[in-house]
């Protein structure tokens, strides 16, 4: 069983099988130890390769100045006809060389004639012994350089020809300079070299544990197995949850968020150097730059009815970001205008049919009294009171004005149909229609409950419909006061409400224009605002929905 840290960077009870293997090692002692060893690796070689560098540069200038001692000592013109004379420990040739090797303090300087015998040498004994070098690249006139072991250790050997008054080449000058001391100034430089690399590997260490160290404090405590436990439940639980989710951290850069989240918003936002907030709607980023956060507010966001609610994200006092939920409540509000819709037509058909009863007592009432003339101007009124209901043949929006008709008379407000209206066939889409017209027939409603009208009548709403050819077109006057010049845009924005104590913050209103504008953009119409009132009537509000009305010859009419 594998235990996972719990929010507080404890310990969790085993949260079940893991992977079969796991590191023993923890992440910040894999940082300490991969970054010791890589500082001491390099360090190992870089002294390595700087000895090496050091030894061969030493070595060069040690034979380049073996070269230059044996040229100078070939330039003496005396060498060369001496070498015509017997070897011996005391000739000429011994004692000239021996000034030289003494006044350039090299090891030894050998003159040897054109059969390779000694003419001088430290040790005075073998003047005169032939040597045992291959010297025929010298006697061919060219000059070697090479570093050779001897008995007293490795030195810098230089040759160079001995050439007579003619140019002959007729012997050789062979100049040695010992190594022991490159040895040792190599041997200093290394370990100079080597206590500089201890320093550095010591630092290198603290370097190591300050990394381990911030490492553990951004990674919150966590080893890596515990972060891909993470990513996994992360991405199971994005892509599993309903909801939409985003992430941002705390510069507002969008870090995470699931499909649902993008297809309620509508894009699939990414992170811009000019906004960090690029490709977020202008509503989720209201949402974000909002103060106080919204807790399952309502909202509209693109097509969608969404309850947002916005959380921080705090750990140990340090801000880590902030995630927005969005609940998409389409669905649940699309029932409920289609439950609403359904209600007010069986609503409207019951109030019809008392309606209808009573009248019809009325008349035979009358009839089986003999108020004959009574009973037939009752039912010209009769005829006269409902003639509207012959001008809209849909159930859906008839049943919906008798609806309203009886919340508004509630209201204390009267709602009229207007006499252009005619809408002689049913609807394709009564659902998108009735919550257009339902929320405009509202707003009116309470506009005009708000208000006294000017010549004191009692309150009143007009609604006209009128089917042009497949599109819906509505019109929706009250006698409120209208709206104000600087509210004529803000009406339509998701939360905006002229209600007193009205607040964006509140659920129950704010959203019915808005709504009605994107239901009318879906069809590709719209919701505007025509008229924000006058003298003699108060706001009046169109919309269109195009080809939501059947066609003629669909509904059977010519």
């Amino acid at each position: 069983m594998q235990e996972r840290r719990s929010a507080d960077g404890g310990r969790a009870r085993p949260a079940g099988p893991g992977p079969a293997r796991r590191s023993r090692l923890r992440l910040r002692d894999q940082v300490i130890l991969l970054v010791t060893g890589l500082v001491a690796l390099t360090l190992l070689l870089s002294v390595a390769v700087a000895a090496y560098t050091v030894r061969g540069i030493v070595e060069r200038q040690f034979e380049i100045r073996a070269l230059t001692v044996a040229r100078a000592a070939a330039l003496d013109t005396r060498l060369a006809p001496w070498l015509d004379g017997p070897a011996t420990r005391d000739g000429p040739v011994q004692a000239a060389a021996e000034r030289v090797r003494v006044g350039t303090n090299v090891q030894a300087v050998v003159v040897l004639d054109a059969n390779g015998v000694r003419y001088s040498h430290p040790d005075a004994s073998r003047v005169g012994s032939p040597v045992r070098v291959d010297l025929d690249p010298v006697l061919a006139g060219a000059e070697t350089m090479s570093v050779e072991d001897d008995a007293e250790g490795p030195a810098a050997r230089a040759r160079v020809p001995l050439r007579d008054a003619a140019g002959r080449v007729v012997g050789v000058v062979s100049v040695g300079l010992g190594m022991g001391r490159v040895e040792d100034s190599v041997w200093a430089l290394t370990r100079g070299l080597v206590a500089a690399a201890v320093v550095v590997l010591v630092l290198g260490v603290l370097g190591a544990f300050v990394l381990a160290r911030r490492l553990r404090r951004t990674t919150h405590g966590l080893e890596p197995a515990e972060m891909a436990d993470l990513l996994r439940g992360q991405q199971a639980l994005l892509e599993g949850v309903k909801d939409g989710v985003v992430a941002l951290d705390p510069d507002g850069v969008v870090t995470a968020a699931n499909e649902e989240a993008h297809r309620l918003m509508g894009t699939r936002p990414g992170v811009s150097p000019e906004s960090a907030r690029a490709g977020l709607p202008d509503e989720v980023q209201a949402l974000l730059a909002r103060p106080e956060p919204p807790r399952g507010e309502l909202t509209v966001v693109g097509d969608h009815t969404v309850v947002a609610t916005r959380l921080a994200v705090v750990r140990d006092g340090r801000d880590l970001g902030t995630v927005l939920v969005l609940r998409d409540e389409s669905d649940l509000d699309d029932l409920a205008r289609e439950l609403e819709a359904t209600r007010a037509l069986g609503d409207a058909l019951r109030a019809q049919a008392h309606e209808y009863t009573n009248r019809i007592h009325t008349v035979a009432g009358l009839l089986r009294l003999g108020h004959v003339p009574q009973a037939r101007e009752y039912l010209v009124q009769l005829q006269a009171s409902t003639a509207w209901g012959e001008l809209v043949d849909d159930p859906y929006l008839a049943g919906l004005l008798t609806a309203k008709a009886a919340v508004a008379s509630e209201a204390g407000v009267v709602l009229r149909v207007g006499d252009t209206t005619w809408v002689d066939r049913p609807l394709r889409h009564p659902l998108d229609c009735v919550t257009v017209v339902g929320n405009l027939i509202d707003n009116a409603v309470r506009a005009a409950q708000s208000a006294a009208t000017p010549d004191g009548d009692e309150p009143w709403v007009e609604v006209t419909l009128l089917a042009d050819a497949a599109d819906l077109v509505v019109h929706v006057v009250d006698s409120g006061p209208g709206v104000a010049t600087e509210d004529r845009e803000a009406i339509f924005r998701p939360g905006f409400t002229t209600r007193p104590g009205g607040s964006v913050d509140r659920r129950d209103h704010g959203l019915g224009l808005a709504l009605a504008r994107r239901t009318a953009r879906r069809h590709g119409g719209d919701v505007e605002l025509v008229d924000p009132g006058s003298a003699d009537h108060g706001a009046a509000f169109s919309a269109r929905l195009e080809h939501v009305v059947e066609p003629a010859t669909v509904a059977g009419r010519t």
